[in-house]
């Protein structure tokens, strides 16, 4: 297959080596884009970069909410390519189902570390590193969990409704220079996504108006659009990516 033009910029994904994350590096890479792509599975990063080209792309491993990890990504980032246009914040964890009231702590406090704090880790490498004298874009990989009730996984849900609104307090700081947009999508066919429709993904999809759950690329597609210029007046924004899933929402 034929590469298309080198874009001249560069992105920063996180959680990238498989699911959302590198269907939104496999978007940018086919713009002309060249991608770091982080993740913790070190050979599952060398796979994706495999896929995307190793021209194009550079894995780097580690977790997430580790701010060594966030400034070593930025910087070999910066050595790879010499610039970090954009940023998509993907990687995050759900590691329990249950109710709120039966919920330890401890559990909640790796959700937030992981799904937020991380995000501003590596906003505020990628800004220091060159968007605040250079300008770009970022987007927040949210959810509609963010948005409603989501019975058992409530700690993810709050994380991602803390996520869209991260989004836009760093719009409103970051510009008129750098946007910030979120992504909320509903359930996607990914490993991350299993529980939530193995077995039984026919029952899942007919709650919806399109009739199947989301893919990667559905969300790639769209966090590539908000990382470019023909999104160049939009900020602070929050895309829900839901197949019309909330279009349930009105009274019968």
């Amino acid at each position: 297959m034929t590469q298309p033009p080198d874009s001249g910029r560069v992105a920063l994904v996180t959680g990238a080596s498989r699911g959302i994350g590198y269907g939104i590096a496999e978007a940018l890479v086919a713009r002309g884009d060249r991608v770091c792509i982080t993740g913790r599975n070190e050979d599952a990063l060398l796979e994706a970069v495999e896929k995307l080209g190793a021209d194009r792309a550079i894995g780097v491993a580690g977790k997430a909410h580790d701010e060594a990890h966030q400034a070593v990504a930025v910087e070999r980032t910066m050595e790879a390519f010499g610039r970090v246009d954009y940023l998509a914040n993907n990687a995050g964890t759900n590691p329990v189902y249950g109710l709120l009231a039966d919920l330890d702590l401890g559990v909640a406090r790796k959700v937030y570390e992981t799904n937020v704090i991380s995000a501003l880790g590596f906003a505020q490498q990628t800004w220091k590193a060159w968007q605040k004298e250079n300008g770009g874009a970022i987007v927040n990989v949210a959810s509609v969990a963010g948005l409603a009730p989501s019975p058992l996984i409530g700690a993810y849900g709050i994380s991602k409704a803390a996520m869209i609104n991260l989004t836009v307090q760093l719009a409103a700081e970051m510009a008129p220079g750098v946007r910030v947009n979120s992504v909320a999508p509903a359930v996607v066919k990914t490993k991350f996504a299993a529980a939530l429709y193995e077995g039984r993904e026919a029952e899942a999809a007919a709650a919806y108006p399109l009739k199947r759950l989301g893919l990667p690329e559905d969300i790639g597609g769209a966090a590539a659009f908000l990382l470019s210029d023909q999104a160049s007046w939009i900020t602070g924004q929050n895309l829900v990516l839901d197949g019309g899933l909330f279009l349930q929402a009105g009274v019968a």
